[in-house]
C-alpha cells in the first residue's frame, strides 16, 4: 500500500519553498513540532479534525501548530496520487485568520495545479 506523501509548494517564477524557508527559521523545539504534525496529517492521509485541522476555503485545510505563545498555520491540500501539498504558512497573531494569508494561499493553489510537473 502506498502511504501519502508530503510535498512543499515550490514558487514556479523563482523555485522557492517558502514553508521549508520558515521551517528552517524556526527554533528546534518550534521546527520539532511543526514537523511532527506535518508528519501527523501524512500518517492520517491529509484530514485530521479539529483543532488539528480546520477548513478554509475549497479544497485548502489549515493545519493548526500551537507551541507555547507561537500559534503556526500551514495552508495545504489533498491531492491524487496521495499527495498532501503545502501551499503556505504564518504564524497567526490574530484571532481571525487574515484574509491575506487566505488569499496567498488560493493563489500558490492555483500555482500547483498550472504546473503539477513540479510535484510529481
Amino acid at each position: 500500500m502506498l502511504e501519502y506523501k508530503v510535498k512543499f509548494y515550490r514558487d514556479s517564477l523563482n523555485g522557492k519553498e517558502p514553508i521549508l524557508e520558515y521551517i528552517d527559521k524556526l527554533d528546534i523545539k518550534n521546527k520539532a513540532k511543526v514537523l511532527k504534525y506535518i508528519d501527523f496529517l501524512r500518517e492520517h492521509e491529509g484530514y485530521l479534525d479539529e483543532p488539528y485541522s480546520k477548513h478554509i476555503t475549497g479544497k485548502i485545510r489549515e493545519l493548526r501548530v500551537d507551541f507555547a505563545r507561537n500559534r503556526h498555520r500551514i495552508f495545504y491540500f489533498t491531492f491524487v496520487g496521495k499527495k498532501i501539498i503545502l501551499l503556505h504558512v504564518f504564524l497567526k497573531k490574530t484571532n481571525k485568520t487574515p484574509l491575506s494569508e487566505i488569499k496567498k494561499a488560493t493563489e500558490n493553489y492555483k500555482d500547483v495545479i498550472n504546473n503539477l510537473n513540479l510535484y510529481e
